[in-house]
């Protein structure tokens, strides 16, 4: 184990389980729930993506396809999904790895995820962060049992506990 919690990194393998689990649900309805639909957008020079050439020489960084009404043969594995969708009436089969995924939105409920594209650089984004001093909270002498107007009240759970 390293010395830092790659909290980045942890986060990013949740989403796309999250992610996962989705699909895995939606293969097996067969189809999205209500108004439901996706954009995902993904990186095309990732490997595994598996596109159509006219696809990767039309969208050549990334491509962005939309899960909505028609989709067909969506098979979901640990680290890919499979799902052929219609580009202009003619249906084309594409394998997307989880980490090509750069986005992945469904406009009718505002929920959205974005991932960064190069892990590595959230590992060092706050190396020149200056350390923050340690502060020290001393009590008052003046300590009263009343606590001071406009501020909280500290109510121990002990009060709530069943004796």
């Amino acid at each position: 184990m390293t010395d830092t919690i790659p909290y980045g990194q942890l986060m990013h393998r949740a989403m796309r389980g999250l992610m996962r689990e989705l699909l895995i649900d939606i293969s097996k309805a067969g189809h999205l729930p209500g108004e439901h639909h996706f954009f995902i957008t993904f990186d095309t020079n990732h490997p595994g993506v598996d596109i159509a050439d006219w696809l990767r020489e039309r969208y050549p960084e990334d491509m962005t396809v939309v899960m909505q009404h028609w989709f067909d043969n969506l098979v979901v594995s640990d680290d890919r999904f499979a799902v052929t969708l219609n580009f202009g009436d003619q249906p084309e089969p594409l394998v997307i790895p989880f980490d090509a995924i750069r986005t992945f939105v469904d406009p009718s409920v505002e929920f959205g995820l974005r991932f960064e594209t190069h892990e590595d650089d959230e590992e060092d984004e706050f190396d020149d962060v200056p350390e923050s001093p340690m502060i020290v909270i001393e009590e008052d002498e003046d300590d009263t049992d009343e606590p001071p107007k406009g501020e909280a009240e500290i109510v121990s759970l002990d009060s709530f506990r069943k004796q």
